[in-house]
């Protein structure tokens, strides 16, 4: 007996996928005019409102390999939106904070990010909300979270 044909769009993985490329484009449209990417964001936000320090705090944080975090740093360093302590003797990162640049491009991300989440949410009851949290946390639930793409 033949299986039925798979239908991509009534897909839940394909619906799940979308509506995240949905969100992820809204902020990232956002996010570049203030000189961002969605990784250099995250990062800030490790830093600022999480208060982590170590690089490699700040990838797990991200969802992110420490190579792709390092990167990142380097980047987020040389445009001024952070500042690295290197540990004495070995030269690897000890210790990382934000600029006055990064604290000012964080409280300027903050409106924009919020801004994108309120869309979806204003499609949803604050019920439906709740339940959707509920269902993408057991979705993700015993996962890898390591994404180096994000």
């Amino acid at each position: 007996m033949a299986s039925a044909p798979y239908r991509l769009h009534q897909s839940l993985g394909y619906q799940l996928s979308l509506a995240a490329r949905l969100q992820e484009r809204r902020l990232d449209e956002g996010l570049r005019a203030l000189g961002l990417t969605r990784i250099t964001w995250c990062v800030l936000l490790a830093i600022g409102n999480e208060g982590l320090r170590q690089p490699s705090d700040i990838a797990s944080f991200v969802g992110i390999d420490r190579t792709a975090a390092s990167r990142a740093l380097r980047q987020m360093e040389a445009a001024e939106m952070i500042l690295r302590a290197a540990g004495e003797g070995d030269g690897r990162t000890r210790s990382v904070e934000l600029t006055g640049k990064g604290r000012r491009l964080l409280l300027q991300g903050t409106p924009l990010a919020q801004a994108n989440n309120a869309v979806m949410e204003e499609r949803l009851t604050t019920d439906e909300t709740a339940v959707l949290r509920t269902l993408l946390g057991k979705l993700c639930a015993g996962e890898e979270m390591g994404l180096p793409g994000l």
